[in-house]
């Protein structure tokens, strides 16, 4: 499991419970529910959950440093 998803054959690599209890059943030829696979990950693995951060493919990451630098202040300070 902490190979990654990508190393047991999957095309991203973020784990779903879906996932994780496919990679269990394969070893162990137990099949576990979503809550027990959930239980093992966040009980005796200690993982928790993550979800990746959203962002915009457009974002500007330069003109929004330059905005918070410069605009931001000035409009901070008000009339």
């Amino acid at each position: 499991m902490e190979q990654g998803a990508q190393a047991h054959g999957f095309e991203a690599d973020l784990w779903t419970l879906e996932g994780a209890g496919a990679v269990v059943t394969r070893a162990t030829g137990v099949v576990l529910s979503r809550a027990s696979v959930w239980r093992l990950l966040t009980g005796r693995l200690g993982w928790s959950l993550q979800r990746p951060e959203r962002r915009a493919v457009e974002r500007d990451e330069p003109e929004i440093a330059r905005w918070i630098a410069h605009e931001w202040p000035r409009i901070e300070k008000g009339p």
